[in-house]
């Protein structure tokens, strides 16, 4: 043999080798973990690279969760400056809501444009509150870019970060369309009270999810610029310290029902996505004395909710903050499943009350206006991932909410069915 095919035969040995003994390049870069809040990052992870290598169940909840990122595509951005009238502060930057279960009590006049007093039904949801205020475009700028960062996410679609860094920036940031880091004038009750405290839960129902975009969009999304990061870092810096030092925000910290436990959870986040873990520790360890011992009973069922004419929706709902606020404790170290209060209280118990209800094997015992068992799907789905054997033997006997059940792909509890207050 010549001593060029010898060169060539020697060449194609070592190729062959250098093959046997590296792997070859995946046509899938590993995904970066986000640093979340509420979401898992590396559960993220993870649950990208099994899709990555085809996992079928996946892929069909992956498809129910671009239908819902597809739909924003044609819609908003959205910003508090479009309302038809300013807060009562006058500058249209503030953001307003209007309280859902006031009504006028009298007829509209020239003189009473507004039909004042307004009176309080409980439950009963006043078509006013979605018409002249931020509300409504608030849950959309909420829902849309956790859809929408998620969808790119484990897609790597461009459309659905530039959609979502659209969004947020014309919401938080643009100099002509932001909104004011503070929520002075959420939930006013016409010709009573410019705002109130109880109007924080219009942010601290789903503004984590916001927190949890941000975290997913920091990983190296398209149109997610550096001065964008930045510039939102220091929205929420801002809008922590409202929350924490505002009279409104003190009023909300001390409510003892599921307005307390949202405003834990919200602030808990916020301090956690700016860098305040001390404060986040602080809060997720203070809630069990302050929030479990105190609103959940022996049984497992909490007193306080159970009193509302909407007692499922709102035992389902404080549920949310709760399991919510055990996710964000794990960032720091605190347990807040394995907690037990006194009386035997924990959040396991009060999954635990909602679960023959839930799985359809008894009807729920307590008065409730418009009964949704789909409501509870997403914390019987935390308990179980905790640890739970009594929520894991139903989980399969769970009603999917209206869109289906997308837990595998963004486990972290929300609000499931549609009445706010």
């Amino acid at each position: 043999m010549s001593a060029r095919p010898r060169v060539v035969a020697l060449l194609v040995a070592v190729a062959t080798f250098t093959a046997v003994l590296l792997p070859t390049a995946s046509a899938h870069p590993t995904p970066r973990v986000p640093k979340t809040t509420v979401l898992d990052g590396v559960r993220l992870q993870q649950t990208k690279l099994r899709l990555d290598r085809g996992d079928h169940r996946l892929r069909r909840t992956l498809q129910q969760l671009t239908t819902r990122a597809d739909t924003w595509l044609g819609k908003g951005p959205w910003t508090v400056v479009d309302k038809p009238r300013p807060a009562p502060s006058g500058d249209v930057h503030d953001y307003l809501s209007q309280a859902p279960y006031w009504w006028p009590s009298q007829p509209g006049t020239t003189d009473n444009p507004w039909g004042c007093p307004y009176v309080q039904r409980d439950g009963e949801r006043n078509p006013e509150v979605d018409t002249g205020t931020d509300r409504q475009d608030v849950e959309k700028v909420f829902d849309s870019t956790y859809d929408l960062s998620l969808a790119w996410y484990y897609t790597g679609e461009r459309k659905y970060a530039e959609k979502a860094a659209s969004v947020l920036r014309t919401w938080f940031l643009d100099p002509a369309t932001r909104m004011n880091p503070h929520l002075n004038h959420a939930q006013f009750i016409p010709c009573k009270y410019d705002g109130r405290a109880i109007g924080i839960i219009d942010f601290s129902q789903s503004f984590t999810s916001v927190l949890d975009a941000i975290a997913i969009l920091n990983t190296g999304a398209p149109g997610w610029t550096r001065e964008d990061r930045s510039a939102m870092h220091a929205w929420n810096v801002d809008f922590r310290d409202w929350l924490a030092y505002s009279a409104f925000g003190k009023e909300e910290g001390a409510a003892k029902n599921n307005h307390g436990t949202f405003y834990d959870m919200q602030l808990a986040a916020l301090a956690h996505a700016t860098g305040d873990n001390a404060l986040t520790r602080r809060i997720v360890l203070d809630a069990r004395a302050k929030r479990i011992d105190a609103q959940i009973a022996a049984d497992g069922s909490q007193p306080q909710e159970l009193t509302r004419t909407r007692s499922w929706h709102y035992s389902t709902f404080a549920l949310v903050a709760y399991v919510r606020l055990a996710a964000v404790g794990r960032h720091v170290g605190v347990d807040l499943w394995s907690y037990e209060g006194p009386d035997g209280q924990s959040l396991f118990k009060a999954v635990d009350y909602l679960l023959p209800a839930a799985s359809a094997a008894a009807p729920w015992p307590h008065p409730d206006l418009e009964f949704r068992r789909y409501a509870a799907t997403d914390v019987v789905h935390a308990a179980a991932d905790a640890g739970d054997p009594e929520a894991r033997a139903v989980v399969a006997r769970l009603e999917p909410p209206p869109g289906g059940d997308l837990w595998a792909l963004r486990p972290a509890a929300e609000q499931l069915d549609s009445i706010a207050g």
